[in-house]
Formats: C-alpha cells, sequence, structure tokens
C-alpha cells in the first residue's frame, strides 16, 4: 500500500506540469506557428529575447497578425542557436513586449517583423525612443518594397524626427563582432526561395541602419529579405542551408553588438 501511495503521489504531482499552459498562450491567436514551450521555459537567464508586439490597421480579419509572423518557431530556434554557438546565457523562450507598455526597458534587444505594416501612436513612439536612447536596441525583419519601406519610415520619423537610415558598409563592426561576415548573402522568405527571391516587389536587399548621435546603431534593419524565415526554416530540409546559417550568422552577430557596443 505504501509503494501504491507514492506511484500516485508522484502522478498527481506531475499532473500540473503536464498541463501547465503555455507561457504566451493568449497571444498565440495573433502567431503564425506558436510551438509547445520546452521544458526549462521559465529558467530564468541573463538575456533575453524580446519580440516587439505592436498594432497594424492590417491585422483585422486575418489568421495572425502581422506582429506574430514567424512567431514563435523562428523565435526559438535562433534562441537555441544562440545558446549553442555563444556563452550567452539566454532565456530559453522570447519575451513578448507589448509596445504599448513599459515593459521593453527590461529587455536590451527587441525583434519585429513585418515593420512595413505597423502603426506606432506618438507615447508609443517616445516610449520607444526613450528605450533607444537608453542603450535599448532594435531589429527590423521582412518587409517590402516602397510602400512598406515609407510606413515603417513614419513611425521612425516619430521617434526620431529628421532622421535618416543609412547604408552599413562592409566594415560596419556588426558584421565582424562575432563571425567575419564579408560577403552580404539576402535572406529570402521560404515563399519564394525557390524562385527569384523577390517579395511584394521588393527587388534589392538593403542592410541598413538607424544610429544615435554617437554613431551606435540602435535600430538595424533587414529590408527586401526574410531573416525571420531563415530562423524558422533553418530545421527544414526543403529550406537551403545557406540562407538559414547566413540568417543565424546575422542574428548573432546583432546581438553581440548590441550588447558591446
Amino acid at each position: 500500500m505504501i509503494g501504491v501511495c507514492v506511484v500516485v503521489g508522484a502522478l498527481a504531482a506531475l499532473v500540473p506540469a503536464q498541463m501547465r499552459e503555455r507561457v504566451w498562450a493568449r497571444y498565440e491567436h495573433e502567431m503564425q506557428d506558436p510551438v509547445d514551450d520546452p521544458p526549462d521555459a521559465i529558467r530564468k537567464a541573463e538575456f533575453q529575447l524580446g519580440r516587439l508586439r505592436y498594432r497594424s490597421p492590417m491585422d483585422r480579419g486575418r489568421r495572425y497578425y502581422r506582429w506574430g509572423i514567424d512567431v514563435n518557431k523562428g523565435d526559438r530556434t535562433f534562441i537555441s542557436l544562440l545558446t549553442r554557438l555563444t556563452r550567452i546565457d539566454v532565456k530559453p523562450i522570447e519575451t513578448i513586449v507589448d509596445i504599448g507598455t513599459e515593459d521593453m526597458f527590461q529587455h536590451p534587444w527587441l525583434m519585429a517583423g513585418s515593420v512595413g505594416d505597423w502603426r506606432i501612436a506618438p507615447e508609443e513612439a517616445a516610449r520607444m525612443r526613450q528605450y533607444l536612447e537608453r542603450g535599448g536596441f532594435l531589429m527590423v525583419d521582412d518587409f517590402h518594397n516602397e510602400r512598406e519601406w515609407a510606413t515603417f519610415m513614419e513611425g521612425i520619423q516619430q521617434m526620431y524626427p529628421g532622421s535618416h537610415a543609412e547604408e552599413m558598409e562592409d566594415p560596419d563592426a556588426a558584421f565582424h563582432v562575432v563571425f567575419d561576415m564579408k560577403e552580404r548573402i539576402r535572406v529570402p522568405g521560404a515563399n519564394v526561395v525557390h524562385g527569384d527571391q523577390i517579395e511584394r516587389g521588393g527587388v534589392v536587399p538593403h542592410w541598413r541602419a538607424i544610429r544615435d548621435e554617437k554613431g551606435r546603431m540602435v535600430i538595424a534593419i533587414c529590408f527586401n529579405m526574410d531573416v525571420g524565415d531563415g530562423w524558422e526554416f533553418a530545421d527544414d530540409p526543403h529550406y537551403p542551408e545557406k540562407f538559414g546559417a547566413e540568417s543565424m550568422r546575422l542574428g548573432i552577430n546583432y546581438v553581440a553588438y548590441a550588447m558591446t557596443h
């Protein structure tokens, strides 16, 4: 009887863990590709990847929201590689950071996708600027064509009136901080990777930056490419390895740059 009680007690203890709700379950209806949490999802760490949750008029009537594209499978694949290839102590899952809150100040590195469709309120722009001026870093990705560029820059102008984006050059420190990236390789979306690699009319890929008055890159811009798909499909045999590897190298370099500059 004692043995039976021990077994029953052990099984009872397992039930809460098995039935535990996924950490970001409340946002999964807005995500393109939600996945199960790893067993150590709630483990604390020194670095957390922040995924920016913003608003877009294109969210209405869609299966997933614009901020939720490539989320959260892409983030978690990148996190696993960042953990394996560096000595950074990385939290096993991303942290979703709502642009309407001050949570961003707890996360020095944010990722935002499909920013060619974002809409930023004045108070959100002011908060983002304060975040960047305090040393925060934002990487943006997966937007294409001049219309989307103009919409993205509308948000940037709200943060930094009169600012401009500059093309990054080969000697830029962000291309050499961990991996020596001497060649620029466009990372295409999975939907165009086996075609001309041009998505929504975005012909020429650009690696651009918004810098502060001291010359530090505070926003890394991946325009006319889809680094998030490189992360999300890095384990897909139908997605070419060279693009997945390039997306990982670029992401790791941007994390290391943000933490050392």
